[in-house]
């Protein structure tokens, strides 16, 4: 029987019921896992470890550098993990191990629920039961198993805050569907070189979000002593305002100027960036703007924080950003 380490980091499918609502109980979380799922044992041998207890809004930088280091240091000793998370910036920590965890060849599994195991209509059970499963299988990624599909982790973003089926993959194929059987993507990776741990991630980070409107003032006045990367999430295929009041390239120009990267990446989730479709997106790539391609916010804010957290020049942050690294793009 394979042996597979649980990871809890907190989140909704760790929560009870309070007269103030729904509350993370750290206390007694692994006795209502065993009590509500005893079957488990029959799918693996399982071990668990608290790491942090978080709700998945307070997690960071350093939450993600203590999970990379969990499954690092106990690599060795198991043939799978499933790392129990909160939903909200589940994506952000599973494309954050992506980077971390390079050459990886087991698989790391996230999952939680958008109902508390403790309520009696939750889907915490199926999707725990569904992630230790896959666990066993020969899927070296991180991944995200969530009602009966399973993403890989960078490719995945939050679509739905009430929805049984709270994640997508808008540019990539699902790894596996579960039904009655479980059927694997030809898709997944192949581990290759020696595994490694990088986990040190850089924050001087800013992400502005574009609107019609918006004023360059407010960019202007960005203090950007304190910014080594800036990421415009843009329109379409990474559209901009160039003419007028509201021109954008001269904020780029200053950001070029004073060594900070500028990103853009699109308010629309499917399809890829393409600065040279269109004059603004041309324009903004001529004063230095790099293209997020077809990756996510999530996998386009932590690619961004690794790499800066790997004190890499502005050549070698702009050749790895547009490189593939571990299946974003």
């Amino acid at each position: 029987m394979k042996k597979i380490l649980l990871i809890q980091t907190g989140g909704t499918i760790a929560m009870q019921l309070s007269n103030n609502g729904p509350e993370l109980d750290s206390d007694r979380w692994s006795d209502l896992l065993h009590d509500e799922i005893p079957e488990l044992t029959q799918v693996a041998d399982l071990a668990v470890e608290k790491v942090f207890f978080e709700d998945s809004s307070d997690v960071n930088r350093t939450h993600w550098k203590l999970l990379a280091e969990s499954v690092y240091n106990h690599y060795r000793s198991y043939d799978g993990f499933v790392v129990l998370h909160g939903t909200d910036t589940m994506a952000y920590t599973a494309s954050a191990l992506s980077y971390a965890l390079k050459n990886l060849g087991k698989p790391v599994i996230f999952t939680g629920s958008q109902v508390p195991m403790s309520n009696l209509r939750s889907d915490a059970r199926r999707n725990l039961v569904n992630a230790v499963e896959l666990a066993t299988l020969s899927i070296p990624e991180i991944a995200i198993c969530f009602n009966d599909h399973l993403f890989r982790g960078n490719r995945s973003t939050k679509m739905s805050i009430g929805d049984f089926d709270a994640f997508a993959s808008p540019n990539y194929p699902h790894l596996a569907e579960i039904g009655i059987d479980i059927k694997l993507s030809e898709n997944i990776l192949k581990p290759a070189g020696k595994f490694e741990c990088h986990p040190d991630f850089d924050d001087s980070l800013f992400v502005q979000k574009l609107h019609p409107n918006l004023k360059p003032s407010l960019l202007n006045n960005l203090d950007l002593s304190e910014i080594k990367a800036v990421i415009l999430e843009a329109f379409g295929s990474g559209n901009m305002p160039v003419k007028g009041e509201y021109n954008l390239l001269p904020f780029i120009e200053k950001c070029r100027d004073e060594g900070v990267h500028v990103i853009v990446t699109s308010q629309a989730a499917y399809d890829a960036v393409k600065l040279d479709q269109y004059t603004s997106g041309r324009a903004a790539k001529e004063r230095g703007a790099i293209s997020a391609g077809p990756m996510t916010m999530e996998a386009t804010v932590t690619k961004s924080m690794y790499l800066l957290g790997q004190k890499l020049n502005q050549k070698e942050f702009r050749t790895y950003f547009e490189k593939n690294l571990a299946g974003e793009r």
